[in-house]
Parts: C-alpha cells; sequence; structure tokens
C-alpha cells in the first residue's frame, strides 16, 4: 500500500499517545435532565483531548462517526495547536490562522488530521463505521491518511452529495455542486450498511392489472442478455392464447422453458390483458425486498442541499446568523438510516452547529429508537449553538410561520408525463399516507420539479422532540506523578475509567463500578480495583494501603479469575500474597500508567 507523506508525520504518527487523559467535568446547568457520561453528551474543549477523554468509557463502542472536519480552503483560517513539543516541528506548527498563503496549510491539515483519526479508530466499534465529510480541497490527502489509518481493505465507499441545486455563474473555472463523504469501516466484514426505505413514488409504480390475490405486482424483462444463458434458455414460447413469441437476437429467455411453463400455470407471467402479448415477469411487491440498497450519489431533492441547512438554522435562531457553513439535518439522516440501528452510538467530533444531534433526536422521536449522540465542539459557541439548538430540538422554541418538510420531488421529463397517472397516484397514496400529520400537503412545479411538501403552521411555539443530554468541559490532565502531591485530584469515576482502559485496554462499564468497595470492573482476565479518594489526607493514611486482609477478602469475594489493585502504597509484599497463593497483583498509583502491561 502507498503511504502518504507529509511534513511534521514523523512527529505526529503517535502523538495521539502523548496526549494526556483528562476527565470530563458535568455541567448540570447547562444540560438537560440528570447528568450522566452514559447518555447523550455534548462536550466543549479540543477535540484531540475530548476523544482522548472518551477512549476510557467509549473505546471500541462507537457504532456510528460523522464528521465534517475543515474543508482547508485556505479561506476558513483554523489554527493547528495541538501541543507537539519537538522542536525542529515547532518552527511551523504555530497558533496562527492557516490561509491561502500559507505554502504548508495541506501538511498542516494532514498533522492536524493524523492524530484525531487515529483515536477515532479506537473509538469505533468493530461494526462500526466513519462518514467524513470532505471536498476536493483536501480529498486525496484525505483518502490517502484513512486508508493508512483505517486500512485500505476497509474502504467502503466515495459519496458524492450534491450540496447546490443551481450554477454559480461568478466562477473562474467550474461551478462546484458537490461535496464527497468518504466511509470506512472498522472491519468490513463485519459491517454492512442498512437498505433505505422505500419510496412512495417506487411503491407507485406496482399495480395489480389482474386482481392477483397476492397483491400489486411490477413487471420485468423476462429475457437476457444471450451471452448469460445456456442451451434450455433458447425456445419458442408459446402465450395461453395461442401466438408463438420468438427471442430477439442476442437474447435468451430468463428461465429454463419447464421453469417458465411452472411459472404461466402460478400465474407469474403476464401476457397481457388479451393473453398474447409479450411475456413479462410479475414481481410482487410482498415479495421484494423492504428496503433499497443505498447508492453512491445523493441528489439534493433527497438528502438536502446548503440553503436547507441555513434556512434550518435560520428557523431555530432567527434572532442572528447562527453559523455559516451548517450541514441540512436530512444529509445526516441519510448516513443514520444506512450507518445505525435504534441502539447506536453516534459520535461526531467536528460539531459545528449540531446537525447531528438534531438528527439523532429526530430518528429516536420516528422510530422510538434510543440512539446517542456525542458532539465535541472547541469554539466559544458550543455552549451558545451547538448545546442551544440541541436545547430548542429538544424543548421547542419560539416561532410563528410555517414549517415545510419535503416529502417528494420529482423531474418531470417526458417519460414521468408519460406516466402521468402513476404520478398522480404516488402523490395521492402520499396524501393518504401523512395527510393526518400536516394541516396542508401542496404540491407545486418549480424549475422544472414536482415538489410535494407537508405543511405545518405554527404560532407562536415549536414543538420540542424531547429528550436530554449532559454538558462537559475538560479537567485538569490525570498526571498521576502529582496525585500524592495533592496538584491533581481527579474523581474516582475519572482515575478509575483512565486506569482501567490503561489496564485492560477496554472502556469502563459504569454500572459495574462499586465505589465504596473500591471496585472498578473486569476484562476476560482480572478484576480491577482502586483504592482511591479524591483526598490529600485520606491518601496519605493507611486506609490507602493495599493490605493482607483486603487481599484476603477481595480474593474471597472472586473466585474466578486474578486481581489487580491499583493503590497508593501496600503493607503487605508481593511474597507474602503468593505465599497464601492469592492471586492479587499491586499497582502503585504514581506509576501505574507506565508500569502496568496491557493484555
Amino acid at each position: 500500500m502507498t503511504e502518504i507523506s507529509f511534513k511534521g508525520k514523523e512527529f505526529v504518527y503517535n502523538h495521539h499517545l502523548s496526549v494526556p487523559f483528562r476527565p470530563l467535568e458535568m455541567h448540570a446547568d447547562k444540560g438537560i435532565g440528570d447528568p450522566r457520561l452514559d447518555g447523550n453528551l455534548i462536550i466543549q474543549g479540543d477535540n484531540l483531548h475530548a476523544l482522548k477523554a472518551l477512549l476510557p468509557m467509549y473505546a471500541g463502542k462507537v457504532d456510528c462517526i460523522f464528521i465534517d472536519p475543515p474543508y482547508n480552503t485556505g479561506n476558513e483560517g483554523w489554527c493547528y495547536n495541538d501541543n507537539v513539543n519537538a522542536p525542529m516541528i515547532k518552527t511551523w506548527l504555530e497558533n496562527n490562522p492557516i490561509g491561502i498563503e500559507d505554502g504548508l496549510r495541506h501538511d498542516k491539515w494532514c498533522a492536524m488530521m493524523w492524530p484525531r483519526l487515529r483515536l477515532l479508530h479506537e473509538l469505533l466499534a468493530d461494526d462500526g463505521a466513519i462518514f467524513i465529510s470532505i471536498d476536493d480541497n483536501e480529498q486525496a490527502r484525505l483518502k490517502a491518511i484513512s486508508d493508512e489509518i483505517f486500512g485500505e481493505e476497509n474502504f467502503v465507499s466515495s459519496i458524492v452529495w450534491e450540496k447546490r441545486y443551481s450554477p454559480q455563474n461568478a466562477v473562474k473555472w467550474f461551478s462546484e455542486s458537490h461535496d464527497f463523504v468518504l466511509i470506512y469501516a472498522r472491519d468490513k466484514l463485519n459491517w454492512y450498511p442498512n437498505l433505505l426505505e422505500r419510496s412512495d413514488e417506487m411503491n407507485a409504480r406496482y399495480r395489480n392489472l389482474d386482481n392477483d390475490p397476492r397483491g400489486v405486482w411490477k413487471p420485468a424483462d423476462a429475457t437476457a442478455q444471450a451471452g448469460h444463458g445456456t442451451r434450455s434458455q433458447f425456445y419458442e414460447l408459446a402465450a395461453p392464447n395461442g401466438k408463438k413469441h420468438s427471442l430477439p437476437n442476442g437474447r435468451c429467455w430468463v428461465y429454463t422453458e419447464e421453469v417458465f411453463q411452472k411459472m404461466v400455470a402460478e400465474n407469474r407471467v403476464w401476457f397481457g390483458s388479451d393473453g398474447n402479448n409479450v411475456p413479462a415477469i410479475k414481481r410482487f411487491l410482498s415479495e421484494v425486498k423492504q428496503g433499497t440498497a443505498c447508492q453512491t450519489i445523493w441528489k439534493y431533492n433527497e438528502v438536502g442541499h446548503n440553503q436547507d441547512a441555513k434556512k434550518e438554522i435560520k428557523d431555530l435562531f432567527p434572532e442572528e446568523l447562527a453559523f455559516d457553513t451548517p450541514k441540512p439535518s436530512t444529509l445526516i439522516d441519510r448516513i443514520l438510516q444506512v450507518g445505525t440501528d435504534k441502539n447506536s452510538i453516534v459520535l461526531d467530533s467536528f460539531s459545528g452547529s449540531g446537525t447531528t444531534a438534531h438528527s439523532v433526536i429526530k430518528a429516536n422521536k420516528r422510530d422510538g429508537g434510543n440512539r446517542k449522540f456525542i458532539l465535541v465542539e472547541m469554539e466559544d459557541y458550543a455552549d451558545s449553538l451547538t448545546a442551544e439548538r440541541v436545547r430548542r430540538v429538544i424543548n421547542g422554541y419560539d416561532f410563528t410561520g410555517t414549517q415545510k418538510t419535503e416529502l417528494l420531488r420529482q423531474k418531470l421529463s417526458w417519460t414521468q408525463l408519460k406516466k402521468a397517472d402513476a404520478l398522480v397516484k404516488s402523490v395521492d397514496g402520499i396524501e393518504n399516507l401523512h395527510g393526518h400529520e400536516y394541516d396542508k400537503i401542496a404540491k407545486t412545479v418549480k424549475n422544472g420539479e414536482l415538489i410535494v411538501t407537508g405543511e405545518t403552521k405554527i404560532k407562536d411555539k415549536a414543538e420540542g422532540l424531547g429528550g436530554a443530554f449532559t454538558y462537559c468541559t475538560l479537567g485538569p490532565p490525570v498526571e498521576m506523578d502529582k496525585i500524592l502531591t495533592g496538584e491533581t485530584l481527579p474523581t474516582y469515576e475519572g482515575l478509575g475509567a483512565v486506569l482501567f482502559h490503561t489496564a485492560t485496554n477496554m472502556p469502563l462499564d459504569t454500572s459495574a463500578v462499586e465505589k465504596d468497595a473500591f471496585y472498578l470492573g473486569q476484562s476476560e482476565s482480572r478484576h480491577v480495583w482502586l483504592i482511591y479518594r479524591p483526598d490529600l489526607d485520606w491518601l496519605k493514611s493507611p486506609d490507602a494501603a493495599l493490605t493482607l486482609s483486603f487481599a484476603r477478602k477481595i480474593a474471597a469475594a472472586k473466585t474466578d479469575k486474578p486481581h489487580l489493585v491499583f493503590a497508593p502504597a501496600r503493607y503487605v509484599s508481593q511474597k507474602m500474597l503468593a505465599s497464601e497463593n492469592l492471586a492479587v497483583e499491586f499497582a502503585p498509583l504514581p506509576f501505574a500508567l507506565y508500569r502496568v502491561e496491557r493484555e
């Protein structure tokens, strides 16, 4: 596999390992519902540090990741601010906005993305996938980086999203109408996209011309390319009313004569109303897949465009222009459709205006699911915009006007006009299915397209969708050598999550923690304990040490596997523990991060 080369790669290659663990500090006043770290989260802080903070609880547990990183157009003014300490690289890793004139902006972008993608890879579940939005400025470099980190064999697809519906004439070369969404699986053998729901338009193509009791059906070609057939698929076919049907040049029948005659007997072949027409196979709607495969071109009329996104933000924040470059929630809706189930954990570490959380809440409302979102935003608007949008979506927001939901957009070609009856039937089906959900179903023709929308008149306030989330910031780094001096005293849960993940390479299951008993949980090969309280005087007392009585107690309580005990000190030697056949190992706190070998 070809490896990408960029300035500074050798310095950032393992930079994610040197990023310190920082506990998540909850702010109850900024969230909704009871604060909890195992529910929906919005984290304000540098996403590199936030991703490292998530590892102890979420390593290998995130089912779907969507990120919309800086496109590096040269006009965004993003900063490279990772603390990479090598002197050779410090000369150009400066905390200045990166603009079009920065000759190393592509190298800096790669250096910024590399450690973040490494951590995202660790967070992704074995049957999970990551979706990355990008444009032509960095698409090729992103593909090369992701091939290295996720594995070229785990590349799934490159989606083309039609982000604009009309051309921009004031351009020098071409009017850009699309972005890309690159998709990688953690393990492609374990991940498959969900089928998309069949549209009303698709289902309207099925009719029941002969009142078949099996329901509506659609005629399909009864012939195939001759090169794919065997000798048994070349014959003259007689229709029920006697007409003989020969094969066109270069074609064969789909089935052998014996099978075809059996299908005719079962009324699975349509010869027209007079029984003499060219045969067609009847494909029954009840027998087709209850969904359709997702294509690699996502049209704006299916998943929204940039103007939709700006209108969505404007409806939520009519008092100001809240965000310049939002993504439409309908785009994220599509990603959730193909990449999640009702219980998935969804992560967005470049969360911007909070679109991902909006879509997760909508999806749960729609199907009664329990998906969870984790958003990370480092900018100051994490509270005033990202979290505020989620608050308004959950609780409702001031709004007077008409909310419109697009239900159908169909280009009116000559072929469509010839099938006007089917199109009208499709629209009637939409009205019958969704009419009760809206005040009005509007039908308009604009720019050669039929647009059907559901319209709801809102006066004073739009209804909230319900839900909860916890707002977090990043606490001071957990520095083990400073615990006993009192300079760093993280919470029991914060320190425990770090130590458990370090010792087992597994996320901490908070439901298994028994804080009063100093028990963190278990891996496949050991139980893990932490004797600790965030109290300096207590840490210096005999109560904070591993004793023989404590070792005897835990060995008797849990006999199925060995024990690892983190503590500031011990009053029993390893030799004494071994002499009593106690499978208990001591790990001193100040050096624990460096001395414990992962399983």
